[in-house]
C-alpha cells in the first residue's frame, strides 16, 4: 500500500481507516476521495482495493467494515454487541408490533398508501405510527396515487437501510423466507419486551399489541 504522507503510517489504507472511524456517518468512495489534494488523490479503484484490504484486516476483530446504502462505515460486530451496549444507560426505543408490521408492508410493497396497509392488516393505521416512521426518517412520501383524494404513497429511505445494516432492498429476506409478520422480528434481530406501547392519540380501532425493542442507532456503530 503506497504512502501518501511523510510517515509509514500515512498509507492509503490507514488514512481510510481513520476517516471511517472519525466519521459519524457512512462515507462514499467520492467522499473519501475528496479529502485528498489533486496531486495525491487516489483513483476509485485504489480506494476500493484499500477498502477490501481493510475489510480483511478486521475479519477477526470486534469491529467490521460494512457497506450500507449510504456508503461504508466501521461498526461493532453483532457478536460483541451485548457487551458494548452496556456502555450506554439509554434505554432503546420500544416499538409496537403494529408499527413493525406497517414498516414491513412499506418495505416489501412500496410504493404503498395508508389505505393499502389498512386493507392488509385489517385495522386502521394510527396516525402516530406513520408520524414516528417519518420522524425516524425510515419512510418518506414518494408520490401520490392518481385517484380521488390523491393519497400519499410511502417508500423507505436510505436511513432505513443503514439502520438495519443492509445495502439495498434486495438484501431484505425474501417473502418466501417469511411465513408471517412475526418472523420478521428475528430477521431484524429485534428483542421482544413486555411493556405495552404508550398511545399518543385515540383511534377508532384499537388492538392489544406486544411491544418490541429495537437497538439504538449508536449501538450499530463503533
Amino acid at each position: 500500500m503506497s504512502t501518501i504522507g511523510d510517515t509509514p503510517h500515512a498509507s492509503l489504507k490507514n488514512i481510510l481507516e481513520a476517516l471511517l472511524l472519525a466519521s459519524g456517518e457512512p462515507l462514499t468512495i467520492a467522499m473519501m476521495a475528496s479529502v485528498f489534494t489533486d496531486e495525491e488523490r487516489p483513483t476509485a479503484s485504489d480506494i476500493g482495493k484499500a477498502l477490501t484490504d481493510l475489510e480483511s484486516d478486521y475479519a477477526e476483530r470486534g469491529l467490521e467494515l460494512k457497506e450500507v446504502a449510504s456508503g461504508f462505515r466501521m461498526q461493532v460486530r453483532q457478536e460483541v454487541h451485548p457487551w458494548v451496549s452496556r456502555l450506554w444507560e439509554e434505554r432503546p426505543q420500544r416499538y409496537s408490533r403494529a408499527l413493525l408490521e406497517t414498516l414491513a408492508l412499506i418495505a416489501y410493497r412500496q410504493p404503498i398508501t395508508r389505505g393499502d396497509i389498512e386493507e392488509v392488516r385489517g385495522v386502521s393505521v394510527r396516525s402516530n405510527i406513520i408520524r414516528t416512521l417519518q420522524e425516524r426518517e425510515w419512510i418518506r412520501v414518494v408520490g401520490h396515487r392518481d385517484v380521488p383524494g390523491k393519497p400519499a404513497l410511502f417508500g423507505t429511505t436510505k436511513i432505513f437501510l443503514d439502520y438495519f445494516n443492509i445495502k439495498s432492498l434486495d438484501d431484505l429476506p425474501s417473502l418466501a423466507e417469511i411465513r408471517d409478520m412475526g418472523s420478521i422480528e428475528p430477521e431484524l434481530d429485534l428483542v421482544p419486551v413486555a411493556e405495552p406501547e404508550p398511545v399518543a392519540e385515540p383511534e377508532p380501532v384499537t388492538e392489544p399489541e406486544p411491544v418490541t425493542e429495537l437497538p439504538t442507532q449508536a449501538e450499530h456503530q463503533a
